[in-house]
């Protein structure tokens, strides 16, 4: 009989285990510090990312998961050393039209998600000579707001010949409001950044996304 109940505190012991560790895994953040001891080609997938070289305040790793089906790629021909991250004005960019056209122009815009299509969105950019642009939730209730979503073609007849991206909404949030109180017309970036042969425990993430 105590084995038997032994037994069974055992096997419930191990399914909130992996019930934690699949939340983990499915949580928005994705936190890779937790995947010690996995190589971190096996936990990104077919994300991308890139590094905030300026300001110091947003010196980190950020991590963005690419368009599924609309769009180039962050392949080999896109490479962006000390380039320009451009919060659009308006942010939504579902009009062609921009307060700020020559920041955006030649460089990559954040834009936020809402009120137009994805595909919308990075067509707008590409209009004004924006060579990428990356999209993020800023509704802090959305069920999407701490996860990264597929961002996908809208059905139409239209396409891109510049990437887009995801960036889950805690750091777009942040990127924009610290660039704002830096009274900051941009950030400087690196896109996209090699972390194939970096463990996931040593990667620099945005300190309010660890556990």
């Amino acid at each position: 009989m105590i084995l038997a109940t032994n037994s069974a505190r055992i096997s419930v012991l191990i399914a909130l285990v992996l019930f934690v560790a699949a939340a983990l895994v499915d949580c928005g953040a994705n936190n890779l510090h937790v995947y010690d001891g996995v190589r971190t080609q096996d936990i990104i997938a077919g994300d991308v990312f890139f590094e905030i070289i300026d300001p110091p305040e947003l010196e980190y790793t950020y991590r963005i998961r690419p368009a599924k089906d609309f769009g180039s790629s962050f392949g080999a021909t896109f490479k962006v050393n000390e380039g320009k991250l451009v919060p659009a004005i308006p942010s939504d960019a579902c009009k062609p039209q921009f307060a700020n056209e020559r920041d955006l122009k030649g460089n990559i815009a954040l834009v936020e998600r809402g009120e137009c299509s994805f595909l919308e969105k990075a067509i707008n950019i590409e209009k004004v000579g924006g060579r990428a642009v990356i999209i993020t939730e800023v509704d802090t209730n959305s069920d999407d707001y701490d996860y990264y979503i597929e961002m996908i073609h809208d059905k139409t007849d239209r396409d891109t010949n510049i990437p887009a991206a995801f960036l889950l909404g805690k750091n777009g949030l942040v990127i924009r409001r610290t660039l704002a109180k830096l009274d900051r017309r941009f950030a400087l970036i690196n896109l996209p950044v090699n972390l194939t042969f970096v463990a996931p425990h040593l990667i620099n993430q945005p300190p309010w996304l660890q556990w």
